[in-house]
């Protein structure tokens, strides 16, 4: 059965490789990827099958999550859909990372409502960050619902489904410190066929003061790295030609077998999944200053298929304001692995993550921030401005006393630097070739073809007869955009 994933308003495949952070506001160069969408997740149905509609919100580890649901879902005779309407159970994966993704996740609630007075039986949960937060406060939020699930409580659903067709609602947000669903099998939503993502770890044990993470996620545990092959090797024989491990704190993977006779760190994981085959490309995300090592540096150097592009969130530029954000590392730390990545992995394209006006923040510290983007030169960045949220150390022990205006401003020459640092990195592609992984066709045309090359940026070119989606193709770039290199199979 092919299985199809539809992105609400407007998308493109860099979508499926988003940051743990919200993205409402960000880099402009990069504006296609929203936080604002919704990812409809959803494969053909059978006329008599169950229905389960389920949208995803917020970063790649939820639209992951979603898969496993699908899956566990698939066993009790569910198959998905695009129309809500048709649903006999309806699910959103939420994000809690910052309060207008909550916000989007109430006001879509609101829309099924009306679906659900036209249809009593009608199932509505919230799943993953949001539901753990609020837990069965939600249920008293908001009445249309009847099931809250957090994000290691999935297995439970068949159960919870069950407990609302008897009358009753349902909550499941216990954590786990083993939950990892290593032997559950996820159902690849997503229309391409040749792009994928691979958990590797789950929850998060660093405790940035301005995260929520954390709290709704739990503490990190590490999959069984043979199921993490094991699956690499089996998208590989379906047709996949590129995985992305994920995790929130991936450079922190440490798997230890049960008897202790086996050991994998994430260097190690990296140089295994690169091992499947030559022609499996492997990315990873996200990474954490503090913890990737020279060792995975030079894994990525060794292996022609791991992509030279390194995610590493900064968030600040300033020593001072890091340690308030409780990232456990310094600039100048943060200065030491960048010059690592240059000299290790020439070339390497590198992204990041940027919080304009954290409590207390200077307008010189600021300026240390645009600094910090002037030495390092980002190829892309997702950038914000600082957002509250409860239960978090910040909103605890930190007074949120930037004023908006003044948010808005330093985000704006963010948003500016990072817009040249694009357009620059993009224009050093052009007179140069590329191999690029064809993904599809454009969005704008049938009649050309996208794929991402080694560091991530998207290329448009003109299809050509006997090449393929999933097909390796040489791409002579001729010209760019701010976002997208634009040129022709050569």
């Amino acid at each position: 059965m092919s299985l199809l994933i539809l992105f609400v308003y407007f998308c493109s495949p860099k979508n499926l490789f988003l940051s743990m952070i919200d993205l409402q506001i960000q880099d402009k160069t990069h504006d296609e990827a929203r936080q604002g969408e919704a990812l409809i997740l959803y494969a053909p149905v059978k006329a008599d099958a169950r229905k389960l509609y389920i949208e995803s919100y917020g970063c790649a580890m939820n639209f992951a999550d979603s898969e496993i649901v699908a899956s566990i879902l698939s066993e009790t005779g569910f198959e998905t859909t695009g129309d809500y309407h048709q649903a006999d159970v309806i699910f959103i994966n939420t994000c809690s990372i910052r309060e207008n993704a909550e916000t989007r996740v109430r006001n879509r609630l609101s829309q099924f409502g009306v679906e659900k007075r036209r249809n009593p039986k009608l199932i509505v949960g919230v799943l993953g960050c949001m539901a753990e937060r609020l837990k069965s406060k939600f249920l008293e939020e908001e009445r249309l619902v009847d099931v809250v699930v957090g994000p290691d409580a999935y297995r439970d659903l068949p159960n919870l489904i069950e407990q609302v067709e008897s009358g009753h609602k349902a909550v499941n947000v216990l954590l786990s410190r083993e939950e990892t669903y290593a032997d559950i099998s996820p159902v690849r939503l997503n229309s391409n066929g040749i792009t994928a993502f691979i958990s590797i770890t789950r929850g998060c044990n660093n405790m940035c003061s301005f995260c929520v993470v954390p709290f709704t996620r739990g503490r990190e545990r590490s999959r069984d790295a043979h199921s993490i092959i094991e699956e690499a090797k089996n998208l590989f024989e379906a047709g996949y030609r590129e995985v992305t491990l994920l995790g929130q704190n991936v450079d922190s993977y440490t798997w230890t077998s049960e008897d202790g006779s086996e050991t994998v760190n994430f260097a190690q994981l990296l140089a295994q999944t690169a091992m499947v085959n030559p022609n499996l490309r492997v990315r990873f995300s996200t990474s954490h200053p503090k913890d990737i090592t020279d060792e995975v540096l030079e894994t990525i150097a060794k292996y022609d298929n791991i992509c030279n592009y390194i995610h590493l969130p900064v968030q600040s530029g300033n020593s001072r304001v890091l340690e308030l954000m409780n990232r456990t590392y310094t600039r100048e730390w943060y200065i030491n692995r960048i010059d690592a990545i240059r000299r290790i992995i020439p070339g390497c394209a590198i992204s990041t993550d940027i919080i304009a006006g954290f409590c207390t923040e200077t307008e010189e510290e600021h300026q240390e921030t645009l600094s910090m983007m002037d030495y390092v030169q980002y190829d892309f960045a997702y950038n914000f401005t600082y957002s509250e949220r409860p239960g978090t150390l910040a909103a605890r022990k930190l007074e949120d006393d930037i004023p908006e205006e003044v948010k808005k401003r330093r985000l704006a020459e963010i948003l500016a630097k990072q817009q040249a640092h694009s357009l620059m990195r993009l224009q050093e592609w052009v007179g140069k070739t590329v191999r690029v992984l064809i993904e599809g066709t454009s969005k704008k045309s049938d009649q050309d073809y996208c794929g991402r090359g080694d560091s991530g940026a998207m290329a448009i070119f003109p299809a050509l007869t006997g090449v393929k989606p999933g097909d390796y193709a040489n791409v002579y770039i001729e010209r760019c955009t701010s976002a997208t290199l634009i040129g022709k199979i050569v």
